[in-house]
C-alpha cells in the first residue's frame, strides 16, 4: 500500500512541476511577444530643407519597421543644435551645416564614428513667378525692394547667403533691405506670398515650389560647401532603432529619394 501511495505522490509532483515549467515558458514567450510588439518612437531633429525628402523616407521606413514610429522636429540647424546641447531628447541629428554638427561632436554628444556627410545642396536666388522686377542674376538683387534670407547666426542657408553677398561686395548695399527668417522654409514662404521680391534658399526648396522661379545659382566658390551630416545621438533612448534609421538613410532607395528632391549624393 505504501508503494502505491508513493507512486501516486511521485506522479502528482511530476504533474505540478510540469505545469509550473509550462507556465514559466508561456510567460517567457508572452513577454518576448510583448517586447516584439512594443512601439518605439524615434525623434529626429532635421534641417527644414529636408522636410519633403524625409517625409517620403519615413513612409517606407515605417512600412518595413512596423514597431518604429518616426517623429521629426524640423527647424534651423543652429537652433536644433542648441536644443540638443541643452539636453533635448533626440535620437538623430540631420544638419544642413557641418559646423553645427561638429559642435555636437566636440561636446561628445555625437560620436564621430556614428556620423556621415550624406548629401549636398546648392544656394539659389528665387523670385515670385511672373515677377515684374528685372532680377535675373544674383547681381540684380540690388533692384529688389525687400530681400529675404535666413538669420545667418542660426540658419545655415542664411550663413551661406551672407558669405555669397559679401564675396560679391553686395552685402552693405542690400543689408537695409533684408528680411530675416527663422529657417529656409520661411524665406521661401515670404517669396511665394510676394512679401519680398527675392530670396536666397537651397535649390531643393526652390524646386519644391510652383510659386517661385529659380533665376540664378550661386557659384560654389562664393560660400562654404553645403554639406548635410547626419549622426546618432550618443545618449539616444533607442540606440538600436536609431542606428537602424541611420543606416536606412544611406541605402539605395533613400538616396534616390534625396536625388528626386534635388540633393547631391556625397557617397
Amino acid at each position: 500500500m505504501k508503494k502505491i501511495y508513493l507512486m501516486i505522490f511521485s506522479v502528482m509532483m511530476l504533474v505540478i512541476v510540469g505545469a509550473g515549467c509550462s507556465s514559466d515558458e508561456e510567460k517567457s514567450a508572452e513577454k518576448q511577444t510583448q517586447q516584439a510588439d512594443e512601439k518605439v518612437e524615434l525623434t529626429i531633429s532635421a534641417a527644414a530643407s529636408l522636410q519633403d525628402s524625409l517625409n517620403d523616407i519615413k513612409k517606407s521606413f515605417e512600412k518595413e519597421n512596423a514597431n518604429v514610429k518616426v517623429h521629426y522636429n524640423f527647424g534651423a540647424s543652429g537652433a536644433l543644435q542648441q536644443q540638443i546641447s541643452q539636453g533635448a531628447p533626440v535620437d538623430l541629428f540631420f544638419s544642413a551645416a557641418e559646423d553645427k554638427f561638429d559642435k555636437l561632436v566636440e561636446e561628445d554628444i555625437i560620436e564621430e564614428k556614428n556620423g556621415i556627410d550624406l548629401v549636398g545642396n546648392d544656394l539659389v536666388l528665387v523670385v515670385p513667378k511672373e515677377a515684374d522686377k528685372e532680377i535675373k542674376r544674383i547681381d540684380d538683387i540690388t533692384k529688389a525692394t525687400k530681400i529675404s534670407i535666413g538669420t545667418p547666426e542660426s540658419v545655415p542657408a542664411g550663413q551661406y547667403a551672407k558669405q555669397t553677398l559679401e564675396k560679391l561686395n553686395l552685402w552693405k548695399e542690400i543689408e537695409g533691405k533684408l528680411v530675416y527668417a527663422k529657417d529656409v522654409r520661411q524665406v521661401l514662404t515670404y517669396v511665394e506670398t510676394g512679401n519680398v521680391d527675392a530670396g536666397l534658399v537651397y535649390k531643393t526648396d526652390g524646386l519644391s515650389s510652383e510659386k517661385v522661379e529659380i533665376v540664378a545659382v550661386a557659384d560654389k566658390e562664393l560660400h562654404d560647401p553645403i554639406i548635410y551630416p547626419v549622426g546618432v545621438i550618443k545618449e539616444s533612448s533607442h540606440p538600436k532603432e536609431a542606428q537602424l534609421f541611420y543606416e536606412y538613410l544611406q541605402n539605395k532607395d533613400s538616396k534616390k529619394v534625396f536625388e528626386k528632391y534635388g540633393f547631391g549624393n556625397l557617397n
